[in-house]
């Protein structure tokens, strides 16, 4: 199946033809003045893809600074400080800390770079088609990204990667460090715009957008229905995940993996479950918060488990394809917040209920929605009853540095007299310990359209979608057709600067560090007619590769 002809292939970022020359044009001129270059999301996928010139030059440049080679982090395979690693690095949760008998795998989201958040892959997947098919262009639009936070961070450095102008839209009381950063990076202070409430105020968010979309030179990047950024998970985090499994499942042959789960937030991320079911027979588990149970009870509420969602089922959900919903208290991902960054916490993790220090140290890389994942899958896999060789795999989104002002606040609100080893314990023994298998619901057919039927509120009453782009998503063909689309976007990056090209330009070989220890050093040593004889022979070739670069990158056009 193809998305059908009136599909509202524009809207909702589903485009692969270019369909605006002019715009495309400019957009090439402006990255080739500036040095922009773009990864493909195959090379996110698997970075051993990337150039070798470009990967020469990244180890040379601070993987937080706005430098537009950073692009080439946007991926799962970095180290904390930028360096790229086999595997994704990541922590399994031992039976001590968990109690349960399935092996929890969390890979950790706070390696990408600039802003510790994985969300910045979704920014990337979600703006890069825009640009190679003419939609967007850098020279005029503003790309304005709508989140309860790391999104909007995340758009904001891309944007700026990118040669744009790029507009954080969230609500004001969100954590004091998103804003933090956000004033660091963004070219005006009027590109934050502060929307009323907190996690649970998306619909604040979207009205907000509404208002902007006015103006013509604004480019909604709406996370909750740009396709891209399912496209974007489905293809780079499966990947990364299906790497973490197969490497066990080597180690343990009988090893499966049973379920992938995530919060529900934009359904981006949900998205990588998608890959896992298809090639490994993976549920799809998607959690959201219990003071606010919208697929479980069709509820509402506020809570403060930030940068997982609320209130609405996002148009980019596959929920027919979702196997399993769970709910996680606040109560719970605040208090082991607090246990996780607190010396008291962790000593009572480590001396009373036996965990690994190593493995305690690892958990100041939960923020407060990798908490609520890995809640979650210790509340399924209990529900299931999941044993030693039904391996779970789940994502840190981000670390706990992000939280530190919500710690603060929570410790001095709830323990004024301070928390200690005895509040450490108590909240263990009831989050953890003692983690019931309530609020977890084992989907069937009746319950998914239950799910699927409650996004019409949002979607077609609400944001004017057409009920046929609505309705055409319970159909699987539908998903694994946009599931399919990664390669067309490829295709449009490499025409524009292709691989090939990029690798010759960067190719500093003749300059190496062994060179320069060796020829260049000694002929320098030797006399000034030596070294301009030298020189001339290097520049001849450079002069040589750059033309190499220039045939190649017209021969991809």
């Amino acid at each position: 199946m193809s998305v059908p002809e009136n599909f509202d292939h524009s809207r909702f970022g589903l485009l692969t033809d270019l369909v605006d020359d002019a715009g495309y044009q400019r957009s090439v001129d402006r990255f080739r003045s500036c040095g922009i270059v773009l990864p493909t999301f195959a090379q996110l996928a698997d970075p051993s893809r990337i150039p070798d010139g470009i990967r020469s030059r990244l180890a040379d440049i601070d993987h937080d600074a706005a430098d537009p080679l950073n692009l080439f982090r946007v991926h799962w395979y970095n180290d904390l400080h930028g360096g790229v690693v086999d595997l994704p690095e990541h922590v399994v949760l031992p039976t001590e800390l968990t109690g349960v008998k399935a092996p929890i795998v969390v890979a950790f989201g706070n390696r990408f770079p600039m802003i510790g958040a994985h969300k910045v892959l979704a920014a990337y997947a979600c703006l890069v088609p825009r640009v190679v098919t003419g939609q967007f262009d850098p020279t005029e639009h503003r790309a304005i990204w709508p989140s309860t936070g790391n999104y909007a961070r995340g758009g904001v450095a891309i944007s700026r990667l990118m040669g744009c102008r790029g507009v954080a839209v969230l609500p004001e009381n969100m954590s004091r460090e998103r804003f933090e950063w956000l004033d660091r990076w963004v070219a005006h202070p009027d590109d934050v715009i502060r929307t009323t409430g907190s996690e649970s105020n998306v619909k604040e968010i979207y009205d907000a957008c509404r208002d902007l979309k006015r103006d013509p030179s604004n480019f909604i990047l709406n996370q909750f229905t740009e396709f891209a950024n399912h496209v974007g998970h489905h293809e780079v985090t499966g990947r990364a995940l299906e790497d973490l499994y197969l490497h066990y499942q080597r180690q343990q042959p009988e090893l499966r993996l049973a379920a992938f789960v995530a919060a529900s937030g934009s359904a981006g991320t949900l998205a990588a479950g998608e890959r896992l079911k298809s090639d490994h027979g993976a549920r799809i588990v998607a959690v959201e918060a219990l003071e606010c149970p919208t697929m479980l009870y069709n509820g509402f509420g506020e809570h403060n488990i930030q940068g997982i969602g609320d209130k609405h089922i996002p148009l980019i959900h596959n929920v027919t394809n979702t196997d399993v919903v769970v709910a996680v208290t606040d109560r719970a991902t605040n208090g082991l917040n607090l246990v996780f960054t607190t010396d008291e916490g962790k000593a009572h993790l480590v001396e009373e209920v036996g965990v690994d220090p190593t493995v305690v140290d690892q958990l100041r890389h939960f923020g407060l929605s990798s908490i609520c994942n890995t809640l979650a899958a210790i509340k399924m896999a209990r529900a299931l009853d999941l044993g030693p060789e039904d391996m779970i795999v789940t994502v840190a989104t981000d670390g706990s540095e992000l939280y530190e002002s919500e710690k603060q606040q929570l410790a001095s609100e709830r323990y004024p007299d301070g928390f200690g080893r005895p509040e450490a314990a108590a909240t263990v023994n009831e989050h953890l310990v003692g983690a019931d298998t309530a609020h977890v619901e084992v989907l069937d057919e009746v319950g998914r359209n239950r799910i699927f039927n409650l996004g019409y509120y949002t979607w077609v009453e609400q944001q004017g979608v057409e009920f046929s782009d609505f309705e055409v998503r319970r159909d699987q063909a539908f998903w694994r057709h946009v599931q399919g689309l990664a390669p067309a976007w490829d295709a449009l990056i490499e025409a524009g600067f292709p691989p090939q090209a990029t690798a010759r330009f960067h190719d500093v070989r003749a300059v190496s560090y062994e060179q320069a220890g060796s020829l260049i050093k000694s002929t320098l040593k030797k006399s000034k007619v030596d070294a301009v004889r030298l020189m001339n022979e290097l520049g001849s070739v450079f002069r040589a590769n750059y033309r190499e670069a220039q045939r190649l990158a017209e021969e991809g056009k």
